[in-house]
């Protein structure tokens, strides 16, 4: 059940991003700012590339899941595709709620004052995406559940989830052969450096506890690499547009990881954190 749902709160996710995105590009062609339309100033268009980058990328995500269900349902998964869908379901959820709150957010300021008032019906939009970080599983408890799906298959999990699609020939699409055989220079050494570091990070990783406080951290950097690849298998397509060249390689140079040093996550350092929120808090409160 929470498979379904998960990908509906997904589709609402993608949904919200597209609508303000929609939005706000058409307010973009009419808005007139310092004596010229919105649409011609580099810096708004860049803010919306932003946000149009991140749609484009959490909407390749939800589609992947969807076809996974699809084969699932069926009777066609393999135990790789089965795998994929169980870590790739609550990944889901978990980045593109995330993201679709900060994405709706970020085009509703780009409507200035109109954004905020609410005969527009725009609050209404982030109003609504707020709650998709809520039910169907906390970001928290989803990043834990990434973990717990991925533990038995440490660290081939990582690269059996990154490689879950089949080429034309019926064979994975391992993600190490997909950065070699791209005609773009610039994904060979970014993406492989990223795709070892994510690896090799979880194998070094001293005790299972240190999993653990990094669930949300791994978990989106996770969710950055997959994304990453489904940017780099549609510009490798032979149907492919420069823009969608231009997005993987937007998207894999801005960097996809957010993961630190495993000393970070230690004990000593979760201890720090607790000092840090706790710090001039009494439970004795005075009237």
């Amino acid at each position: 059940m929470l498979t379904v749902t998960r990908l509906h709160n997904a589709i609402s996710a993608v949904s919200y991003m597209r609508r303000i995105l929609t939005l706000a590009r058409d307010y973009a062609s009419k808005r007139i700012a310092f004596g010229t339309l919105l649409k011609d100033h580099p810096l708004h268009m860049r803010t919306l590339a932003t946000l149009e980058l991140e749609t484009r990328g959490a909407m390749l995500m939800l589609f992947e899941v969807a076809r996974l269900l699809g084969l699932e349902e069926t009777g066609k998964a393999d135990s790789r595709e089965l795998q994929a869908l169980r870590v790739l379901t609550p990944l889901l959820k978990l980045y593109t709620a995330k993201q679709a709150v900060w994405v709706v957010s970020e085009g509703l300021e780009c409507f200035g004052g109109q954004g905020f008032i609410e005969d527009t019906g725009i609050p209404n939009i982030l109003r609504d995406a707020q709650v998709l970080p809520i039910w169907e599983g906390t970001t928290n408890v989803l990043a834990l559940d990434v973990i717990r799906a991925l533990t038995p298959d440490l660290p081939d999990g990582v690269v059996n989830v990154l490689g879950s699609k089949k080429n034309e020939h019926g064979s994975y699409n391992d993600p190490f052969d997909l950065v070699a055989a791209s005609p773009h220079a610039w994904t060979n050494l970014a993406t492989k450096l990223n795709l070892l570091k994510l690896i090799d990070w979880q194998k070094n990783a001293p005790h299972p506890d240190m999993l653990t406080t990094s669930a949300r951290d791994f978990a989106y950097t996770l969710g950055l690499h997959y994304i990453g690849v489904l940017l780099l298998e549609a510009a490798n397509n032979g149907m492919a547009k420069e823009t969608d060249t231009f997005a993987a390689s937007e998207w894999i140079n801005r960097g996809m990881s957010i993961l630190k040093n495993p000393p970070s996550y230690s004990d000593a350092d979760n201890q720090a954190n607790t000092s840090l929120v706790m710090e001039g808090y009494t439970d004795t409160v005075s009237v």
